[in-house]
C-alpha cells in the first residue's frame, strides 16, 4: 500500500490542480481512451481464445500438447521490450511479412493493431493459467452424464462446463485488462507513440514524468489505479453472484 499512498499523496496533496493539468496536456484523453477501448478489446478476444486452449489442453490428449503447454508460458519469460522488438522486426514495414501486408493495405507496426497485438501475446497466459485449474477440478461425470442424455458437445460445455468455470473466466479476463492497462515495454516499441493515434495512457505518464511533470503524472497514475480498483470490486461481486447457489 505505500506505493500507492504515495503515488496518490503526490498527485492530489493540491487537489484536483495536477489531474486537470494532465488532461490539458495534447492527447491526453485519447491516450485514455484508447487504453481503455484496447484494453476491453483484448480482455474479450483473450477469455475467448484462452478458455478455448485451457479447454484443449485439459480435456484432449494428441501429439504436441506438451510443446503447446510450454508455449502457453512463453510471453511469461520474454522481456515485455523484447516483445515489442520481435513484433516490429515481424510485422514492421521493412520486414518481409510486413511489406507484404502493407502492400495489401493492412498495417500492424506503430498502429493501433499492433498494440492490440501485442497486448494480446503478452496477457494470453493469465486466462489459460486461470481458467485451466478450474477445469481440472471438474467432474467428468457430470459432462459424461450430459452426453449419454443426448447433449451435444457444445451444449454441454455451455450448460455444465460453462457456469462451473465461470469464475475463472471472470478473474482471467479481469486480470488481462488490469495488465493491458498498465503494459508499457511491449507498446512503446510497437506503437510509435503517435500523439491522438498510437498513444496510450502508460507512456503518456512515462512522457510527464520525462517532462518533469511528477504530480500530473501522479495523478494520471492514480485514475488508472481507481478504474482498476472499481473493476476489481465489480468483478468480484459478479463472481461471488455467480457462485452462490
Amino acid at each position: 500500500m505505500l506505493p500507492t499512498v504515495a503515488v496518490v499523496q503526490r498527485g492530489f496533496a493540491s487537489g484536483l490542480g495536477s489531474l486537470r493539468d494532465a488532461f490539458a496536456q495534447p492527447g491526453a484523453r485519447n491516450a485514455l481512451i484508447l487504453t481503455l477501448a484496447v484494453a476491453a478489446l483484448t480482455a474479450l478476444i483473450n477469455v475467448v481464445m484462452g478458455t478455448t486452449i485451457a479447454y484443449v489442453l485439459v480435456r484432449y490428449r494428441f501429439p504436441g500438447r506438451a510443446a503447446l503447454s510450454t508455449l502457453v508460458d512463453i510471453p511469461f519469460a520474454i522481456p515485455t521490450l523484447v516483445t515489442g522488438v520481435m513484433l516490429v522486426a515481424l510485422y514492421g514495414p521493412s520486414s518481409p511479412i510486413g511489406g507484404w501486408l502493407s502492400s495489401h493495405g493492412v498495417h500492424i507496426v506503430y498502429q493501433r493493431a499492433g498494440i492490440l497485438l501485442a497486448l494480446l501475446f503478452v496477457t494470453l497466459p493469465l486466462v489459460v493459467r486461470t481458467v485451466q485449474p478450474v477445469l481440472l477440478e471438474l467432474d467428468l461425470a457430470e459432462e459424461e452424464a450430459a452426453r449419454v442424455l443426448g447433449a451435444t458437445r457444445w451444449t454441454t460445455f455451455r450448460r455444465v462446463v460453462l457456469p462451473a468455470i465461470r469464475p475463472g473466466i471472470t478473474a482471467g479476463g479481469l486480470l488481462t485488462f488490469a495488465r493491458s492497462l498498465g503494459e508499457f515495454g511491449s507498446v512503446v516499441v510497437v506503437s510509435g507513440n503517435i500523439l491522438n493515434h498510437t498513444l496510450t495512457a502508460p507512456v503518456f505518464i512515462s512522457q510527464l514524468i520525462g517532462g518533469f511533470k511528477t504530480e500530473d503524472a501522479a495523478a494520471f497514475a492514480t485514475l488508472l489505479f481507481a478504474l482498476s480498483f472499481v473493476i476489481v470490486l465489480i468483478t468480484e461481486r459478479l463472481t461471488r453472484r455467480s457462485v452462490t447457489p
